[in-house]
């Protein structure tokens, strides 16, 4: 498989370049892939410029990399992913791009090259898009008890369920089992129309959604209704022992400690649980701490458990969505802040029966 070589380009003055400066250019043998690489009217390559703050030229089969020393080896890292990635024959998009941008803010020096985790379905590999999904697959594949933390948009439930799928037709495991608990912010499910599957259906629905992503909907259709595939409220889970299954809890936030300690425990032989949940935004009642949080807390460092935290830096949603949540996440903290300069702010947590 050919590959792109990397040359110096002449000096420039330092005055134009800072004290830090560096020039590359990257040759790429196989110029009908170039196109690809560099997006309609050259889309991917001014996303790369204003993610990695750098400057990009194209000339022949060259692209020249020009900025301070370590965004322009970023640049370079990220080019030659997405130039590999069409080598193999993938496709190249906005998201593609965005991920690759993301990758090279890891640590990990394997990143973002073609041994990072993936999770193989029949409808595809699905990757990770940026280092924090990297590490959450990774557990999702070696632990059997995983706990993933994050706001919005950073794949949480979509990635258990895709190792989910992955494990079901690989044979690994006998069923899936996905569950929420059926807490929503300022209504009551009494209040909803309906018997008690079109009461619960509209919270279960993203996972709905993500297994339709995962397999083809007829095979959906076929799994749900022999039982292979589950889909149930909390409530349901009570006195029951989950063996040879995969089980996700979604939004477990809004559990209180019973309800999370009573799923927890419904793990039974060659099985793994995926507990996610975002701490900020929780729906309980004030005053009922959320059985997520009290779970973390206890249960981090046993062994056989990983606890994955994902942040603003994980969101793969619309790039205005990591703004909004780091807006609101340096609200809260001011809000904190605040508080803990008021005497006798701090409200204990009541601990409260399940329900």
């Amino acid at each position: 498989m050919s590959q792109s070589s990397i040359s110096p380009l002449p000096e420039r003055p330092a005055a134009s370049r800072g004290p830090a400066g560096k020039a590359v250019a990257l040759t790429f043998s196989d110029n009908s892939l170039l196109p690809l690489l560099l997006g309609e009217h050259d889309r991917h390559m001014v996303q790369l410029e204003l993610g990695l703050g750098v400057r990009l030229a194209c000339r022949g089969n060259r692209v020249a990399i020009t900025g301070e020393s370590a965004r322009v080896d970023a640049a370079q890292t990220a080019l030659t992913s997405l130039y590999r990635r069409l080598q193999r024959g993938q496709e190249v998009g906005p998201a593609d791009v965005d991920a690759a941008i993301r990758m090279t803010e890891a640590d990990d020096p394997r990143l973002p090259l073609s041994d990072l985790p993936a999770i193989r379905t029949r409808r595809g590999a699905v990757e990770p898009r940026s280092p924090g999904q990297a590490a959450y697959m990774e557990a999702l594949a070696r632990h059997e008890l995983v706990f993933g933390i994050g706001p919005a948009g950073t794949g949480k439930t979509y990635l258990a369920v895709a190792q989910a799928v992955a494990m079901l037709q690989a044979g690994r495991v006998d069923r899936i089992v996905l569950s929420r608990p059926a807490v929503e912010a300022g209504e009551r499910l009494g209040f909803l129309p309906g018997d008690l599957k079109e009461k619960v259906d509209p919270y279960l629905r993203p996972l709905y959604d993500a297994l339709h992503d995962m397999m083809p909907g007829e095979q959906v259709v076929r799994r749900l209704g022999s039982g292979e595939i589950e889909v149930a409220p909390l409530a349901f889970m009570r006195g029951r022992t989950l063996a040879h299954a995969y089980a996700i809890l979604d939004e477990a936030q809004n559990t209180t400690p019973v309800q999370m300690k009573m799923f927890l425990t419904r793990m039974g032989e060659g099985s793994r649980m995926v507990v996610t949940g975002d701490l900020s935004q929780i729906d309980l009642p004030p005053g009922v701490r959320s059985g997520l949080a009290e779970a973390v807390e206890t249960l981090e460092g046993v062994n056989g458990i990983s606890v994955c935290r994902l942040d603003r830096r994980d969101v793969v949603r619309h790039p205005l969505v990591a703004r909004i949540v780091d807006a609101y996440d340096q609200r809260d903290a001011a809000r904190r802040e605040t508080d803990r300069s008021r005497p006798g702010h701090a409200q204990p947590f009541k601990e409260v029966a399940d329900p």
